[in-house]
């Protein structure tokens, strides 16, 4: 499923009526979509009391529409216009049917309005569309109508249900960013394609359940967006083969290279999820004494001991021990533990352009990401076929800007960085980004606080380099390995509730979560 912004979404609705439909026309099929969900959600019409909020533009047109509908199939219909509206011709068809229509200037108190929440089934939110900008001023017509809405819904002991056209009032359409004054809806019905603030935090969390209508976008138009939500049913049919006749090389062989004294435990972590999505073997590269201490945590894999470095990270010179590894294996990681000491950068340095060896691609992590991004020359030591898997602070290093830069548009800052290295970037966070240079991006779905905790990262490279092992390309590769990883938590949290999940607990749940998906 693709997403949209607010820009792109005003040309798809161009492209419609340049293919014939009108303004008008879309209008009416947004507003009998919102009439028909509004009925669903209620049950029953019949004695139902309905509240539209309408605004000015075309959001509030919708509303009327869905008015009109509503009203002739049975509900009890008001409207509300904190601000008026410039659409004389749908007011008309409004009072032929004497459906009370409540101007704002005429109740400068709000106790019209108050009294109309307080009786209402249901309220529609058809106040602002996508062209809306935040912050609301709490002093106008809509902030106050809002507000009026927003303690209605706080303090009856029965309050309204609501409906959202297209999105919230008080949510920007591009950046998932919330108004104090929104109001959560039940659900948001939205029109030819969900937009992109509908799937970023804290926006996810502000719409309620999301009904996307299709309005008669041509579909050549649709083929132009670039950015897409990562569905289960995309993950069935892209999942690598696993035959019954298969051996341990059929999947490939993963090489995690990484670790210090400090952090022992990422590049087991990394393993492990390698493993757990379907790598054969696994081989881990670490300095020597820290090799010899963790060998028996994972016995299923095989070691690489390299030379060391004070603080137990790899010395600069163990990127000559491990020229003759790439090329063995299918799939690689670098980067989880390595520490941010000077040898770790002369070492990643050293060892980047040696990853080209390796064919199925590697998986650039953690602080082989933070030695990258002091690299001048950076992108040209990379593996053409490199994932790059930062979370915000070290996107913001490999960017060289800001942390609130990067969250304030993260699908554009994972193109950015996608363009600039030439590979694909994972920019890790709620609803995880995949983009791949030239545009393509994908979206995770998912926002669960579960992942929150340390060594999660670990395993998600680990997990995508394991999907790299078994033939998968790297945007593939990253968005399999974003989707499950994420959806482990959104599995686990009806058991653990949101937090207590460990990282380990991510990759032995794995296998649990694959099946499922592929049985429903």
């Amino acid at each position: 499923m693709k997403l949209v912004t607010a820009a792109e979404m005003r040309q798809l609705e161009a492209a419609a009526i340049a293919a014939g439909s009108s303004e008008a026309q879309l209008m009416e099929e947004a507003g009998l979509a919102v009439a028909q969900e509004s009925w669903m959600l209620l049950g029953t019409l019949e004695g139902r009391r309905i509240l539209v909020l309408a605004g000015p533009g075309n959001n509030g047109g919708d509303g009327l529409v869905a008015a009109r509908h509503l009203y002739d199939w049975g509900a009890e219909v008001a409207v509300y216009f904190p601000a008026g509206h410039r659409d004389e011709s749908r007011l008309e068809e409004l009072r032929a049917r004497e459906i009370p229509l409540l101007m704002g200037d005429d109740d400068p108190g709000g106790g019209q309005l108050r009294a109309q929440l307080e009786a209402a089934d249901l309220v529609i939110d058809a106040l602002l569309g996508i062209g809306q900008r935040l912050p609301l001023d709490p002093a106008s017509p809509v902030g106050r109508a809002l507000a009026a809405l927003g303690r209605v819904r706080a303090s009856s002991y029965q309050p309204p249900k609501v409906v959202a056209v297209d999105l919230p009032t008080g949510l920007d359409s591009d950046s998932g960013a919330v108004d104090p004054l929104l109001v959560v809806p039940d659900m948001t019905v939205t029109f030819g394609l969900p937009k992109v603030g509908m799937y970023q935090a804290p926006g996810s969390d502000a719409v309620g359940r999301v009904q996307v209508i299709d309005i008669g976008i041509p579909k050549e138009a649709l083929e132009a967006v670039s950015l897409e939500l990562i569905t289960s049913r995309w993950v069935r049919q892209h999942l690598p083969a696993r035959p019954a006749d298969a051996n341990k090389g059929t999947f490939g062989r993963v090489l995690v290279v990484g670790g210090s004294s400090r952090y022992r435990g990422a590049v087991l972590l990394a393993a492990r999820g390698a493993y757990r999505a379907g790598a054969g073997l696994v081989t881990i590269a670490a300095a020597d004494d820290l090799a010899a201490g963790l060998a028996p945590a994972l016995p299923e894999a095989t070691w690489l001991p390299l030379p060391a470095a004070p603080g137990g990270t790899l010395a600069a010179e163990a990127a000559l021990s491990l020229r003759a590894e790439w090329a063995a294996a299918r799939a690689a990681v670098i980067g989880p533990g390595l520490s941010l000491a000077d040898e770790t950068r002369a070492f990643t340095w050293a060892a980047l352009p040696d990853t080209a060896d390796c064919p199925g691609g590697v998986v650039v992590d953690a602080d082989a990401l933070n030695a990258l991004a002091a690299m001048d020359d950076a992108p040209q030591r990379l593996h053409p076929r490199a994932i790059l898997t930062p979370h915000p602070g070290e996107m913001a290093r490999l960017l060289r800007t800001t942390i609130p830069d990067v969250q304030r548009d993260r699908p554009g800052a994972a193109r950015a960085a996608a363009d600039r290295f030439g590979c694909v970037v994972v920019l890790k966070g709620a609803h995880t980004v995949v983009a791949a240079p030239g545009g393509a991006a994908a979206l995770c779905p998912f926002a669960n606080p579960l992942l929150a905790t340390a060594g999660s990262g670990d395993v998600l490279a680990g997990i995508i380099a394991g999907y790299l092992a078994q033939g998968a390309d790297p945007y593939t590769a990253a968005r399999l390995g974003v989707y499950l990883h994420a959806a482990v938590a959104e599995a686990a949290e009806p058991e653990l509730g949101r937090a207590g999940l460990l990282a380990g607990d991510i990759a032995d749940r794995l296998p649990r979560v694959v099946r499922d998906l592929t049985q429903s």
